[in-house]
């Protein structure tokens, strides 16, 4: 793939879980909020550049991903259980935004940030699910290539800018404006009601 690195795309699709045979609706991109994402970046899965990569505007497309290709199988040594006090502000338990199937950023020792799904609270633990939402699941899309073009210096300036947080995303604590695809700043995936 590194022949086509830094190739820009806003894209229109569905995207389905069609795990196990069934076939249910994900997310649906709007006429005015498309998938924009720059290839090499890390911006959208690698599978999913691959399939698009050689594609024009105007061209549709679908394909189906699987686990693997997609957010991974899941893995339940990703599911934690945290002591309550972790969450607490000024020795009190924040009950307003740790909630059960809250999204909350957490941050590593290394200063990485990571998001987890509450699964449950205790009077002394949180149970918090850090894999992808999407984890274990087969992902089908379908769509169009809205436009296409080989991206300019100014472009991929400005989504580095926004992937290290100091542009429009800022870890989805900013302004998504539409064009923070999923790994940008996790928009997309229901964690900063982007791309929805």
């Amino acid at each position: 793939m590194n022949e086509k690195k830094n190739k820009f795309f806003a894209i229109s699709y569905t995207l389905y879980d069609t795990t196990n045979g069934k076939q249910e609706l994900v997310e649906k991109t709007t006429e005015d909020k498309n998938f924009n994402f720059i290839t090499g970046m890390g911006i959208a899965l690698e599978a999913f550049e691959k399939q698009v990569l050689d594609l024009n505007t105007g061209d549709k497309f679908e394909f189906t991903l699987s686990p693997t290709e997609a957010y991974g199988e899941r893995d339940e040594n990703y599911v934690l259980e945290l002591e309550k006090e972790i969450f607490s502000r000024d020795g009190k338990f924040d009950d307003e935004n740790v909630k059960v199937d809250a999204v909350l950023p957490l941050r590593s020792g290394d200063g990485k940030i990571f998001y987890g799904r509450v699964l449950n609270i205790t009077d002394e633990k949180v149970k918090i699910d850090m894999n992808h939402p999407l984890a274990g699941k087969q992902l089908s899309f379908k769509g169009e290539v809205v436009e296409t073009h080989e991206a300019t210096v100014e472009e991929m300036a400005k989504w580095a800018s926004m992937m290290s947080g100091e542009g429009g995303c800022s870890g989805c604590g900013g302004n998504c404006d539409g064009n923070c695809g999923d790994g940008g700043c996790n928009c997309g995936d229901g964690s900063c009601d982007c791309g929805k």
